[in-house]
């Protein structure tokens, strides 16, 4: 096993502001700022309606092209975004894994620094998210990746760094374990996951939420982006109407289901083991504040991984990528720009 890389960056206040207000790009998401209040109103906005299951009527940043196949018998279509280079192409691809809550369009401001340093960045939907098809299906980590490479198939590239946040992360660990000789880095971003929680768990039949209250479901929805950033954005409010919306969709009830089926899947699926036998460079990049001993878990996590290194930002939650896009992209442009083929210890990281 290769000694990992351990740093942490401690922002103050002031450079995080700084930071935050730098790294804003033009357009999507982010520009939307304007239109929200800088604090979660008590009540969701009286014009905020049902959002399609589909996300149809969501802006994503860029164009949405779609993969069709059959799974299970069943036709079904995935959506992806793939963009290309806007500074001098390096020949290098990036896949973008969503974590369970999001969808690929979050992405937004890693994909435009990324394609800036002359990535070409791949951001999917997973089967049973975002502008991707909502099928009642088995579904797995293994079913994610393998629809993945499926999807590079079709995309006619060869090989990739994979990246991942959150359950994305767990995909991201699946796919490099399965498929080794297509994965360049293997990154992941704050994922879940990172300790076996079969032991002890029972068998739970996955069923739709179909009872529920609307202002509960605001709230809860608020609590939970408030949750995982250490300095709110109005923006980020915009991730509450989403789910909002959805819970007023006449699709919600399959909506629900699907999310049942995913998450009873990760619960019973672990990727703990998998990191031993994974010999991809790789990174665990995190914020600190991701619940109880989260930093002890990822300096776990690393030492079983043979070949990887780990970035820690302090006063950072859940979603580094979107609190501080600027810091987070330096840190994965840095490493993915690294030769796969030389051990981060020799990297010197």
């Amino acid at each position: 096993m290769f000694p990992t890389h351990f740093s942490s960056r401690f922002l103050s206040p002031i450079l995080m502001a700084a930071v935050l207000t730098l790294a804003i790009p033009a357009g999507g998401l982010v520009a939307q700022a304007g239109e929200f209040p800088s604090e979660p109103p008590a009540e969701p906005p009286a014009d905020w309606g049902p959002v399609s299951i589909n996300m149809e009527d969501v802006p994503y940043p860029f164009a949405v092209d779609y993969l069709e196949f059959e799974i299970f018998g069943k036709d079904v279509r995935k959506a992806y975004m793939d963009v290309e280079p806007s500074g001098t192409p390096n020949g290098q691809t990036v896949v973008l894994f969503h974590g369970a809550a999001y969808y690929a369009m979050y992405w937004e401001p890693t994909i435009e620094s990324l394609r800036d340093q002359g990535f070409r960045v791949v951001a999917p939907d997973l089967l049973g998210w975002g502008r991707s098809s909502k099928p009642i299906i088995p579904y797995s980590l293994s079913l994610h990746a393998g629809n993945i490479e499926r999807l590079l198939d079709h995309l006619g590239v060869e090989e990739a760094a994979i990246v991942g946040h959150s359950m994305g992360g767990m995909v991201a660990t699946r796919f490099a374990l399965m498929y080794p000789d297509r994965t360049t880095h293997m990154v992941m971003v704050n994922p879940i996951g990172v300790q076996d929680s079969r032991p002890g768990r029972a068998w739970q039949e996955p069923s739709p939420n179909l009872d529920y209250d609307l202002q509960e479901v605001y709230e809860s929805r608020v609590a939970r982006e408030q949750r995982v950033v250490m300095e709110w954005q109005p923006h980020f409010l915009e991730h509450v109407r989403i789910h909002y919306g959805f819970r007023q969709s006449p699709e919600w009830p399959r909506l629900s289901y699907v999310q049942s089926l995913n998450s009873y899947s990760r619960a019973i699926d672990t990727v703990v083991h998998d990191w031993p036998l994974i010999e991809t460079k790789a990174a665990f990049l995190a914020g600190e504040e991701d619940g109880p001993n989260y930093p002890e878990y990822a300096r776990d996590a690393v030492d079983l991984l043979p070949n990887a290194e780990l970035v820690l930002w302090e006063n950072i939650a859940h979603n580094p990528h979107l609190e501080i896009p600027e810091v987070f992209a330096e840190e994965l442009i840095r490493f993915l720009e690294s030769d796969p083929d030389v051990p981060v210890a020799e990297d010197g990281m």
